[in-house]
């Protein structure tokens, strides 16, 4: 069974996209449909915009939604899954390509999504970092710890065994970086992004979304969608959109929904977007 899978922030680059705008005729018309959605000229910042313009939020989930949807949509007849997955934003990407959203929903309420998550940033400054070499419980219990005491840190993507992100204030994930270093963490890194995703810290971003997620008509998906939530399969709109909508303050269980997908049959996983981030991911998980 085959399993396709989207990837999330962070897989950006300068040049994405631009062999398929200028091989595939269906790719073109789908990246020309983004820049009257989004009424600015985005493939242009895709193709030719620098680093620093891509890591903007209300450009990176954009561009990597489009650049993810078009690869699988441009495949024609050989895009048949029989499950999708996404990885946080991917989890928008893979809904669209699996017909749940239409592309111009997908994709407007992908800009809210960004937009929203820019702003909670601004409201309380936060960062994210990724802990190597832990068991699950011993990053989960410090970080509990350090939140008793009133700073903010949680376990924010569980993205394979021995490899968690965790989120938070500024003061309180370097309190836990320190902690986890001094439990036997072989390395905590602090990742360059703009905020605490997938942290009580986004909860003026949720709140933001939900008005727009509750207003966007859900299909029924041409296959089941394991959402990062709680890593299950999932088919009803009402389900879908909940789970959509708690998203920006839980945790991705990413590893969970990979171990469930082989459990339910998958065999072959192909990615659909740009990088190979989630490839590598499987592979621990599941060699």
């Amino acid at each position: 069974m085959k399993a396709f899978v989207f990837p999330g922030q962070g897989s950006q680059f300068s040049g994405m996209g631009k062999d398929i705008y200028e091989s595939n005729p269906i790719a073109k018309n789908y990246f020309d449909q983004a820049n009257e959605i989004l009424g600015f000229d985005i493939t242009g910042i895709m193709f030719n915009g620098s680093d620093a313009d891509l890591k903007q939020t209300k450009v990176t989930q954009p561009a990597v939604f489009i650049h993810s949807v078009v690869s699988a949509l441009s495949m024609g007849d050989q895009f048949t899954p029989d499950m999708v997955a996404g990885h946080s934003l991917g989890e928008f990407s893979a809904l669209t390509a699996a017909g749940a959203l239409t592309f111009e929903a997908g994709l407007s309420l992908v800009y809210k999504r960004a937009l929203a998550m820019q702003k909670a940033c601004e409201i309380q400054e936060s960062t994210m970092a990724a802990i190597l070499g832990l068991p699950d419980e011993t990053v989960e219990t410090i970080c509990a710890d350090i939140t008793a005491g009133g700073n903010i840190v949680v376990a924010a993507n569980y993205n394979c065994p021995g490899q968690i992100v965790i989120s938070g204030t500024i003061e309180a994930v370097n309190m836990a970086c320190e902690a986890l270093k001094a439990a036997g963490a072989k390395r905590a890194l602090p990742l360059n992004v703009s905020g605490a995703f997938h942290s009580p810290l986004m909860q003026p971003a949720k709140e933001e979304l939900e008005a727009a997620i509750n207003e966007t008509t859900i299909s029924t998906p041409l296959c089941p969608v394991y959402q990062n939530v709680d890593g299950m399969p999932h088919t009803k709109a009402q389900e879908i959109k909940a789970n959509l909508i708690a998203q920006l303050t839980s945790p991705v269980r990413w590893t969970s929904s990979v171990r469930r997908m082989t459990n339910d049959g998958a065999t072959e996983f192909i990615e659909c977007g740009p990088g190979a981030v989630l490839q590598g991911l499987i592979k621990k998980i599941n060699a």
